[in-house]
């Protein structure tokens, strides 16, 4: 589940608990991602998904859910 393996990638990367990740958590305002923690995620997200996130795509999503939504349609 695309969900499941954001949530991990985002758990690890930010060093927070798994429920504070849901799909509604806000990058930044929630979670506490600051820029340099966006392109780290964004680069194992590419990684993990094998897909590509422009930088004008990536300022677009702003929550968990907007990111699982966007890799769920690229990998489809």
């Amino acid at each position: 589940m695309v969900f499941k393996k954001v949530q991990s990638i985002i758990v690890e990367e930010l060093n927070l608990d798994e429920e504070k990740v849901t799909r509604e958590s806000r990058l930044q305002e929630d979670l506490g991602a600051d820029s340099l923690d966006a392109v780290e995620l964004i680069m194992n997200i590419e990684d993990e998904f094998e897909i590509q996130i422009s930088d004008e795509e990536a300022t677009d999503i702003k929550t968990v859910g907007e990111l699982v939504d966007f890799i769920t349609k690229k990998i489809k």
